[in-house]
């Protein structure tokens, strides 16, 4: 009678263990938005930039959506900040990022929806900028979406044509154009340096 007593309550104590294990892990979840990812040689580089961060695990990036997953170490505390910044960093914009951390709780973040503008006041216009891949699609996008005013940019791999929406009454297309000259892309009107052309991956290099 006293072993059953024993055995219940081993098995008991051994289920506690169970389910406080379920419900903390030592490791966290990513779930990763992306834009501008065009080809797999883009998701390679988004990969190759993550896989900067040590202890990264279970990486996996699905063309069709944007979504990259991957889980890391939850005692290196791996914050949304630091994972914008890799994305951006390998050229590409963070749409979102949600992490679940080991203790269950969820961390999210989403880009700041732009403030209205009054109708009259939108332009939208369509130059020339040079490229040729979807890396460059997403270096040219971002170079003019970081531009204050611009609401959207859309740049054609075909065409080679920018077609921009933007607050006139903030910014001109003469200085979004400069502003993606700054990031490795000539346009009609303005020429990027040649020391942030030649730092361009080689399949970007149009020249």
């Amino acid at each position: 009678m006293k072993y059953s007593i024993i055995m219940i309550l081993a098995f008991s104590l051994f289920g506690i263990t169970l389910n406080s294990n379920a419900q903390n892990s030592n490791k966290d979840n990513f779930e990763v938005k992306v834009d501008g990812l065009g080809c797999p040689f883009c998701a390679y580089g988004l990969e190759k930039k993550f896989k900067e961060l040590k202890g990264i695990k279970d990486v996996k990036i699905e063309m069709e959506t944007g979504i990259m997953n991957f889980t890391f170490p939850t005692d290196k505390g791996l914050s949304i900040e630091k994972v914008e910044s890799q994305v951006e960093e390998a050229g590409y914009t963070p749409v979102s990022v949600v992490i679940t951390r080991g203790n269950g709780k969820t961390e999210t973040s989403e880009r700041e929806v732009l403030e209205e503008v009054a109708e009259e006041a939108i332009v939208e216009s369509a130059f020339f900028v040079a490229g040729n891949c979807g890396m460059c699609k997403a270096r040219i996008e971002k170079a003019a979406k970081d531009v204050s005013g611009v609401l959207d940019a859309n740049w054609n791999k075909e065409t080679k044509d920018l077609i921009v929406s933007f607050d006139g009454s903030k910014v001109s297309q003469e200085e979004i154009e400069n502003a993606v000259a700054k990031s490795g892309h000539d346009t009609n009107i303005a020429t990027a340096d040649d020391d942030i052309y030649d730092k361009l991956p080689g399949c970007c290099q149009y020249r």
